[in-house]
């Protein structure tokens, strides 16, 4: 078995704010989830992910397990202290210690969130169809202060490169935001390249929330991370975000 190891966000965070956004290595996961897997809903013993997730406590010294989300591409919201079993959400909002709110992907954008006093946390699933619906939206609204009063990181996803879409994709984030049509490069093939970065920082911009961070990594390419559009069934990585 690797070393568990993570991505430590590059974020100028209080010092009671804690990330961290895991790789495929460290766990106990077989082919095709090898091998740090973290879901529960891709195929995987069961077994084998109980002990992963076990392994990532230990490792990031977690003040509780994490809040799991049953993510379903939406822009619902939930509160990390009202979490016993995942709710259908795809973004989490803590509001004091002992909560630790996270997300899973595998080419999806995972974005997390804390405000400049470091008592409000928060992490968002935002692939292109949560992005339309307005997860940033709605995050940056249940974590209850302006804008420029937050800052946030945008985790491994995608990249334009690799992530091409059919008219369908541009049709929907033009709808929600003309603006966004910068994001969309057509290709020899006439379909999209689309920039989930891009879209997330004009989206964040838009909100006042102009201290991002982050976003310069694709899942598809670089073979540390899981990637669902480069090999169909795989694991799923998490990132999180708790204070002390």
């Amino acid at each position: 078995m690797q070393k568990l190891s993570f991505i430590q966000p590059n974020w100028p965070a209080p010092a009671n704010v804690h990330a961290a956004s895991t790789v495929r290595a460290g766990g106990v996961s077989r082919e095709p989830y090898d091998t740090l897997n973290l879901a529960t809903h891709v195929g995987d013993d069961a077994r084998n992910v109980a002990e992963n997730r076990r392994l990532l406590k230990a490792a990031l010294r977690l003040p509780a397990d994490p809040a799991w989300l049953e993510q379903i591409h939406s822009d619902v919201v939930a509160e990390a202290s009202d979490i016993v079993t995942p709710p259908r959400a795809d973004a989490c909002v803590a509001r004091g210690s002992g909560r630790v709110c996270a997300v899973m992907t595998a080419d999806c954008l995972p974005i997390l969130f804390c405000n400049r006093d470091g008592d409000r946390v928060a992490a968002a699933h935002a692939g292109w169809r949560g992005l339309a619906a307005g997860i940033i939206d709605t995050t940056v609204g249940a974590l209850g202060v302006p804008g420029h009063q937050l800052m946030a990181w945008l985790g491994p996803a995608i990249g334009p490169a690799a992530f091409e879409v059919g008219d369908d994709v541009r049709i929907a984030m033009l709808a929600r935001d003309g603006g966004t049509a910068n994001a969309f490069v057509q290709n020899s093939r006439g379909r999209w390249q689309c920039d989930l970065y891009a879209i997330a920082r004009r989206n964040l911009n838009q909100l006042g929330v102009t201290s991002v961070h982050g976003g310069d990594y694709c899942t598809y390419e670089d073979e540390r991370f899981f990637s669902y559009r480069r090999d169909g069934q795989c694991g799923r990585m998490a990132t999180l975000v708790w204070m002390d």
